[in-house]
């Protein structure tokens, strides 16, 4: 397949959203209980990273970490489920939306822990930025997704430009 092949054929944002789940166990947490966040921020990475993958049908790494929230803690016997969406494509970066919630396993419930936004780049047989396959937006709701992901785009580029002293 051509590069000329793989812009013509897009993708939709559904194709591309994965979930992952996963129990946190002591050794991911501190003495409180309190799962680490650089442990919640490799998973939601490792997450982010698949979905990219799975759009650019290529190996991707990571370019940018654009934010993490940590809404509510996340502790240990916790089941984590991160879903990760494609949100925004250029010609050979992807932005992806990481959600990570922390499930009660016994009772069920479920609590919105982090928001986080990764951009990936795809990688050629060379290690050289490759292009990407389109996102292919359908609804209101995707148009609006990719919309914020643009603005987000231009903020990190403008923040690039003007680096602070």
């Amino acid at each position: 397949m051509t590069d000329a092949d793989v812009r013509a054929t897009a993708v939709s944002q559904s194709e591309d959203r994965i979930v992952l789940a996963q129990v946190m166990l002591p050794a991911d947490a501190n003495p409180s209980g309190d799962v680490h966040g650089g442990t919640l921020m490799k998973l939601a990475d490792t997450a982010g990273g698949i979905a990219a993958a799975r759009h650019a049908k290529r190996r991707v790494v990571t370019a940018i970490a654009d934010s993490m929230t940590f809404e509510v803690p996340v502790k240990v016997g916790d089941l984590v489920l991160l879903e990760a969406q494609v949100t925004w494509v250029g010609r050979t970066s992807m932005e992806i939306e990481v959600a990570i919630f922390a499930e009660k396993i016994v009772t069920g419930e479920r609590k919105r822990a982090s928001l986080s936004y990764f951009v990936y780049v795809a990688l050629g047989p060379d290690g050289r930025p490759h292009e990407v396959t389109p996102l292919e937006l359908h609804t209101d709701a995707e148009r609006e997704r990719f919309a914020r992901a643009e603005h987000r785009r231009q903020f990190r580029l403008a923040q690039r430009s003007h680096p602070s002293s």
